[in-house]
């Protein structure tokens, strides 16, 4: 009797977890489309009010830290022209859960007109409220 409660006990155990892992994994897509789509609104409907983004670039020259603000990476989505064709390519996810908290590692390639323009790995850090999860912190690299 007591092996089938403890088994049971673990099967939904790691049910729950797959669960939020695909909720996660459901915002980050949700993250992605609105990207995509030049729809900062709906960027901003899955990320924090104090979301913070930084980014690592890496050259021949060395690696480069950069902070970007919030209002202006949602004004650089809406304003990239139509004529120019972008897609950012998640290649695997990586989700960590610990109760209200998450962590998203997710390799990417990023062309623009069909070419790689370069490759690196996304870090997201988010949280969960009461209508979901949110993205708090991006932290990225950038290689060519």
């Amino acid at each position: 009797m007591k092996f089938k409660l403890m088994l049971l006990l673990n099967l939904f155990i790691l049910f729950s977890a797959k669960a939020q892992e695909s909720e996660i994994q459901l915002t980050i897509g949700k993250f992605f489309n609105a990207f995509h789509q030049r729809d900062s609104i709906a960027l901003k409907k899955v990320c924090s009010e104090n979301l913070i983004l930084h980014s690592i670039s890496e050259s021949e020259k060395g690696a480069k830290f950069s902070v970007e603000k919030a209002a202006n990476f949602y004004k650089s989505i809406a304003t990239i022209p139509l004529s120019m064709k972008f897609e950012e390519k998640i290649l695997s996810y990586k989700v960590q859960i610990d109760g209200t908290m998450a962590h998203v590692w997710t390799p990417y390639e990023f062309y623009v007109n069909d070419k790689l323009s370069h490759s690196g790995v996304n870090s997201f850090q988010l949280y969960k409220e009461n209508d979901g999860w949110k993205v708090v912190y991006i932290l990225d690299t950038r290689r060519k």
